[in-house]
């Protein structure tokens, strides 16, 4: 049995060009990038040639790009960073949207714990944060507005560059969580005008333990990790030397190939939703007329319970809702603003494609898939 993997919203496998630059420095090129000695200047080099490669990929500055361990800590960095240099009394104001993902959402309730002040703001029926519903949340005190570029399961992308536009206007500063945008589609910090910008190696072809922040210069941001002041001053800790070198071969090969990589992914990604509504009567597409991720779809089967499909598919890697939500008990806030019902939520799935995906997996897995609905499904 061949596996068909398309789930590549949850991670990616290594690109062979990333794969074969990270292994030198698993073995003879070890060095303290902080060392002045030779094998220490080689490391510190490496870095500074993946700080070029992403910064290149985002349009941005050398010195604005800050690596971390991941896109969870970036946006730590960025949520937790800003306020405790802009309103260290805990006392200032922030506004998230309701479909962030948690390492924002959580970020943001561990600040109220401390007594700054949260407002969340839904999207509308079609899954999108208005920019004046951001602007309309502002207050005397806030300092930060936090909206995610694409979301993570539907892959309906944001208005991010209007809604910073705004808040510019207010003196508030404006973080994105680009995690599942960057490498996918381009994205560029000149022209979303952002202040802050979180993402992570390993949703383009990176190994995992390797993400990065883009900080814009004179952004306010205080560390939250303690030591020998790495990174500008922002990110202390020894620095994934590999990582970094894999990073930024990968962002150098999403840079060359995103053109052609957004067509054939849209291909496959239209294929799969026309092939699928014509064998699955009733099968909704969610935020199918909003502007989206060209990899990824989001499709809610009716009469069936989405983890019962995925037990009779081995050969398949998707995600149904209930595993991209983990825990949670309230399903997903962006299905419910798109209309859809707790039981409809239990047999929806996210098939995200990717580099390594050929055009015969697609027709196979429309079958697989058609043929696990009508084995499920209760008449």
């Amino acid at each position: 049995m061949r596996l068909i993997y398309l789930d590549y919203n949850s991670t990616t496998p290594v690109a062979p060009e990333a794969q074969e630059v990270v292994l030198p420095f698993l073995a003879e090129h070890f060095g303290n990038p902080s060392s002045h000695h030779a094998l220490g200047r080689a490391a510190f080099e490496v870095i500074e040639e993946g700080r070029y490669l992403v910064a290149n990929l985002l349009q941005a500055e050398r010195a604005e790009i800050i690596f971390t361990s991941s896109g969870t800590e970036s946006c730590n960095l960025a949520l937790i960073g800003t306020a405790f240099h802009v309103s260290p009394r805990f006392s200032g104001h922030l506004v998230i949207s309701s479909i962030e993902h948690p390492a924002v959402t959580q970020s943001a309730k561990f600040l109220t714990s401390l007594g700054y002040r949260l407002t969340v703001v839904p999207p509308n029926s079609h899954g999108i944060v208005e920019p004046q519903s951001i602007v309309d949340a502002i207050e005397e005190n806030t300092f930060l507005a936090s909206v995610t570029m694409a979301h993570h399961e539907t892959g309906i992308i944001q208005p991010v560059a209007a809604i910073a536009e705004r808040c510019r206007h207010a003196g508030v500063l404006v973080h994105t969580d680009a995690c599942q945008a960057v490498g996918k589609i381009p994205v560029h910090v000149s022209e979303l005008n952002v202040d802050l910008l979180s993402f992570t190696g390993h949703k383009f072809h990176a190994p995992k333990g390797t993400g990065g922040l883009y900080v814009k210069h004179g952004t306010p941001v205080s560390p939250i990790l303690h030591g020998e002041g790495n990174e500008g001053g922002l990110r202390s800790g020894m620095e994934n030397v590999g990582g970094i070198v894999a990073l930024g071969k990968a962002a150098a090969v999403a840079e060359r190939y995103m053109p052609m990589a957004m067509e054939r992914m849209t291909d496959f990604r239209d294929r799969l939703e026309k092939q699928l509504t014509a064998t699955v009567h009733g099968l909704m597409i969610n935020g199918k007329d909003a502007v989206r991720l060209p990899n990824t779809t989001s499709l809610t089967f009716p009469h069936v319970n989405a983890d019962k499909m995925q037990r009779r598919l081995p050969e398949l890697c998707f995600s149904t809702s209930a595993a991209v939500y983990g825990r949670s008990k309230q399903g997903s806030p962006m299905l419910s603003v798109l209309g859809r019902s707790a039981v409809q939520m239990q047999g929806t799935i996210r098939l995200s494609i990717g580099r390594f995906n050929t055009e015969e997996q697609m027709g196979r897995s429309c079958e697989l898939l058609a043929s696990a609905w009508e084995e499920c499904r209760t008449k």
